[in-house]
């Protein structure tokens, strides 16, 4: 046990945001705080790292917070920058303080040997070597080079000073230090926010073989089942545990209700036979100590409590179909180029009336300017594409938080559906949640995700054929997605969307235009059969019998063809890069044997050879690097 609060409570200006906390944290394990938008999921997460105090609840039990020993905290808000004019590489790898410590010693101790060739000073030698090695030392280098590329930086931005990066960059560069320092306890709170596909993948592998213990507050369901093994579930001011990942945590929760339903009703189907019974014969002389017998049952039943709380599922709500059917080809893209300085291209393909296209990849790779193509928002480079007839588009760009409006909801709606009721108007806007006063309010001062909602119901009234969504659910709850993903599933029109969510891309999409290597892939089949088949194209060979005339020309002129070349080397690279950790580490485990120990020059020569080959894989990594960008 690391970590253990009993009966805690959280106030905010007076007011208590949590009520009743019990809480625990042991070894190793991998806590989510889940919960509606607005529940105290983050208070909690500051109560536990100690930015905001704990009070006693309102539970019986004595109020208590406990620290099993000293473990090392880790939260983002407490990572410091060690040098504004520094690299950025630089400030990353300072994360790995004490192996940089061991290894400054060990490298003194190597040349100590070299001056003072007595058995003293191998052993002192080897005493570090064996702590540098078993701390990951001949590996961390190579640990932290992947993780800034896989969080989006190039070879260039790692030179650049820190002071030259923008908010959001530096957020993701102190998260990274905060991952590799790797603290006791980690405390992370929407870690995947502004992450693509690729860096989370990452994040996710990072996490589940992390040794500590984590506490994460975040929206990703696929990352929170891929992750964790504990979930507490913030509701009505209480924290309720549950084992296992997030999916196990919603069947355990619907399980537990039915079941606490079932017996409240059960119970209150009891008291009520037992009230008539005493109704009957309380005032009968000879049935009295029946009746009170009665009655105490009855006060016994009543002490267990009333039917469990409601599920805290308030959201929005739209069921709706298309107005009219588009034509059964409803988009034809033709050797397709887009872009701006780097053309992307050559796509083609069909997207049949009904058909659901997930859009991903990496940020910045082009997905919001290939729909800002297809919208005719810019024009295309070469190729063509076409709506079929009849094809009525609805399309929610991610911008639409950025409007700034100075009219009301009310007034914003109405102008755009003029022949609306006024009842009819706050009908629509209520089915978003915007009703009574918020309906008042100018558009410039809602929230990112009243924002969202209303851009939403103005695009689902007019009742599209075609939805072209931009990272529609970026401010929306759990719950809101569930709704969204619900909505989207049931509609019988078209749907074309970039979504970060792959969870949402898993459950509504049967098709995937994947962004990757500079170039896009139209897959046919869902996101979790095309991470499968993106694993397995890194291993793929190249087919002994294809024919290559110019390959240098070939590749240059088709896309595709060098986005292959390019992974293909990429796994070359990668083996031979395993295949030389293999033999470091085979070399290193040779300098523990009595046979090396007491021999210089033994030492001095396994040595020789394991800085050639970490030489060696330093040139690979370069490469690799260079490919994956």
């Amino acid at each position: 046990m690391q970590i253990t609060v009993i009966n805690g409570s959280v106030e905010y200006d007076g007011v208590p945001i949590l009520t009743d906390v019990d809480f625990e944290l042991h070894d190793k394990e991998k806590v989510a705080l889940v919960g509606r938008n607005g529940c105290g999921k983050t208070t909690l997460l500051k109560a536990l790292v100690g930015e905001v105090p704990f009070v006693k609840g309102t539970g019986e039990e004595d109020f208590g917070m406990y620290v099993n020993g000293k473990p090392t905290i880790g939260y983002l808000k407490q990572v410091a920058f060690n040098n504004e004019n520094g690299s950025m590489y630089e400030e990353v790898r300072s994360a790995y303080s004490s192996l940089l410590e061991l290894e400054r010693k060990m490298n003194d101790a190597l040349s100590r040997l070299q001056q003072d060739q007595t058995e003293e000073a191998a052993a002192a030698y080897s005493r570090l070597h064996d702590a540098f090695e078993s701390s990951g030392g001949y590996t961390y280098e190579k640990e932290c080079y992947i993780a800034i590329k896989k969080f989006g930086f190039s070879d260039e931005e790692m030179k650049k000073p820190i002071n030259e990066f923008s908010g959001g960059q530096r957020t993701k560069i102190a998260l990274l230090k905060l991952l590799l320092s790797r603290p006791d306890v980690l405390f992370l709170d929407e870690p995947t926010n502004h992450l693509d596909v690729e860096a989370v993948a990452w994040l996710e592998s990072y996490l589940k073989n992390y040794r500590g213990s984590l506490v994460v507050v975040s929206h990703d369901r696929m990352f929170l089942d891929r992750v964790v093994n504990v979930v507490y579930e913030i509701e009505y001011g209480e924290a309720t545990r549950y084992r296992g990942n997030y999916s196990d945590f919603w069947r355990q929760k619907k399980a537990n209700y039915e079941k606490a339903m079932k017996d409240a009703s059960l119970r209150f189907k009891e008291i009520a036979r037992l009230q008539k019974v005493v109704d009957r014969f309380r005032y009968k002389a000879t049935k009295a100590a029946m009746a009170q017998s009665k009655l105490k049952q009855i006060e016994k039943l009543g002490t267990m409590g009333d039917a469990p709380n409601p599920f805290d599922d308030k959201t929005f709500h739209a069921g709706f179909q298309p107005l009219t059917e588009s034509v059964r080809k409803t988009l034809i893209v033709d050797k397709l180029c887009f872009g701006y300085d780097k053309p992307l291209g050559n796509l083609s393909f069909t997207l049949e009336r009904g058909q659901k296209l997930g859009v991903i990849g990496a940020n910045g790779c082009g997905k919001s300017t290939f729909i800002r193509t297809i919208m005719n928002k810019i024009p295309a480079l070469s190729g063509n594409f076409q709506f079929g007839l009849h094809a009525e588009i609805g399309y929610f760009d991610q911008t639409a938080t950025q409007s700034s409006s100075e009219q009301t909801v009310f007034d914003h709606f109405h102008d755009a559906f003029p022949l609306l009721t006024d009842t009819e108007v706050r009908t629509a806007l209520g089915a978003f949640l915007l009703s009574g006063e918020d309906v008042f309010k100018r558009v410039c001062v809602l929230s990112g995700g009243e924002k969202v909602r209303l851009a939403l119901c103005m695009i689902l009234k007019t009742r599209p054929n075609v939805l072209i969504l931009d990272e529609p659910t970026n401010h929306m709850d759990i719950v809101g997605k569930e709704t969204f993903e619900t909505m989207l599933r049931a509609y019988t029109g078209t749907v074309i969307v970039v979504s970060h969510d792959r969870y949402l891309i898993n459950k509504v999409c049967d098709r995937i235009l994947g962004f990757k290597d500079g170039g896009a892939v139209y897959f046919e089949g869902g996101y979790e059969e095309y991470e499968i088949k993106c694993a397995a194209v890194e291993e793929e060979k190249p087919a002994a019998s294809a024919p290559v005339k110019n390959k240098n020309t070939d590749y240059k002129n088709n896309p595709q063809k060098e986005a292959d070349r390019r992974a293909r080397r990429a796994a070359t690279l990668e083996k031979k890069i395993t295949e030389n950790e293999a033999l470091i580490a085979e070399k290193q485990s040779l300098l523990s044997s009595p046979d090396v120990f007491s021999n210089y020059k033994k030492i001095m020569d396994i040595q020789t050879e394991i800085d050639k080959l970490t030489a060696e894989n330093e040139t690979l990594m370069t490469e690799w690097a260079a490919l994956s960008e």
